[in-house]
């Protein structure tokens, strides 16, 4: 999931560095990530991963990092195969 995730962060996320260079734990806001390429991010996942971001989820926090992103993405697929 994580190699999946940055990958994605990095053909979407439009950072200024090379995204294989950052730990999963790395802020990407200050590595560059702009909110417009969160969202581009976010909708690039949901079509990956076949899942909708919740309202609850569409934070700062959520994707601050490759790790944040992970965790979020893992559960929402939990929650789509277990519906």
């Amino acid at each position: 999931m994580t190699d999946e995730v940055r990958n994605i962060v990095a053909s979407h996320g439009k950072l200024p560095v090379d995204v294989g260079t950052l730990a999963d734990e790395a802020d990407l806001y200050a590595a560059g990530l702009s909110s417009f390429a969160s969202v581009q991010l976010m909708l690039a996942l949901e079509e990956k991963f076949d899942v909708e971001f919740p309202e609850n989820l569409l934070n700062r926090k959520t994707f601050a990092s490759i790790a944040a992103i992970s965790a979020a993405v893992s559960g929402l697929v939990a929650d789509h195969q277990a519906a």
